[in-house]
């Protein structure tokens, strides 16, 4: 009963630090399907060639608001594809609270920074030139504005976006809850250590295994593979490949808000390859 209860309160207390990032993107997206008009929708639009950059600096601050965010903002079509994987590859949800904690040097964390703040930037710009061109030749044929997301969710938008924006981020938060009360309750009945103890010492495989890892929506896998590259059983490819895709709750969000499940798909894609590649790339480095 007491482990019930104490993963009850743990998945809130990390879920709680998204409710404001949520409600701001929903407020965000509901100002500007009412108020923008066209000069806010041009505006967006210019902005979103240098999004993957913006992108990639934002997703750097801890944990993984930012990520869940974009997940939101992408859903309604204001930021692009490649901004949406600039930010997932950026996310590293615990990593930094947890290298800090741990006394681990400036000079190792800062090129850690460096290396998914480069990774985002480049496949950022490369996703929105290459896939966003492909799925903007769809869009006019589907395209599916901010105020269907609001009718979809029976919220009433027309009449007070404030009130809108919190039910979205209401409805969004219980899922979030409820997915992460079930996968901490998986990780500690399985055990944490020998879930990813299996990484070590496996060459290209744990950068591989890492990147599935890094995949679950839960701050425990950025918690783990960090600490495990502190205590040197891992090395930087597994640890990088793993947090280049910890980007936390932010792919929950996507496919619980987006309906377009072949863009979803695409995102997961990249971010996987990305970080499997470049984890291992940047491995043989260090």
């Amino acid at each position: 009963m007491n482990f019930i209860v104490e993963n009850l309160l743990h998945s809130l207390e990390h879920t709680l630090v998204l409710l404001p990032f949520l409600y701001l993107s929903y407020l965000l997206m509901e100002y500007i399907e009412h108020k923008g008009a066209e000069k806010a929708q041009r505006l967006i639009v210019r902005s979103g060639k240098a999004g993957p950059a913006i992108g990639a600096l934002l997703g750097i601050v801890p944990q993984c608001g930012f990520s869940a965010a974009a997940a939101g903002l992408y859903s309604g079509k204001v930021i692009t594809f490649g901004t949406l994987c600039a930010i997932f590859l950026s996310t590293s949800d615990e990593m930094l609270p947890v290298m800090i904690s741990n006394g681990l040097p400036i000079t190792k964390i800062l090129p850690i920074l460096g290396i998914k703040v480069l990774v985002a930037l480049v496949v950022g710009f490369c996703a929105d030139i290459v896939i966003s061109a492909f799925f903007s030749r769809h869009r006019h044929e589907s395209h599916e504005h901010i105020h269907e997301m609001c009718k979809s969710g029976h919220c009433h938008c027309e009449k007070n976006i404030f009130l809108s924006a919190l039910t979205h981020s209401l409805q969004i938060f219980l899922f979030i809850y409820i997915a992460t009360f079930g996968i901490n309750v998986i990780i500690e009945s399985a055990g944490a250590e020998r879930i990813f103890g299996v990484i070590s010492g496996i060459p290209f495989v744990g950068e591989l295994i890492a990147t599935t890892v890094g995949l679950i929506p839960n701050c425990a896998s950025s918690v783990v593979i960090t600490q495990l590259y502190i205590d040197g059983l891992i090395g930087a490819g597994p640890m990088l490949s793993g947090l280049l895709c910890g980007s936390g709750v932010g792919m929950l969000i996507l496919f619980r808000t987006n309906r377009r499940l072949k863009e979803n798909l695409a995102v997961l894609a990249v971010v996987f390859v990305s970080s499997v590649l470049f984890g291992a790339l940047f491995g043989l480095l260090f």
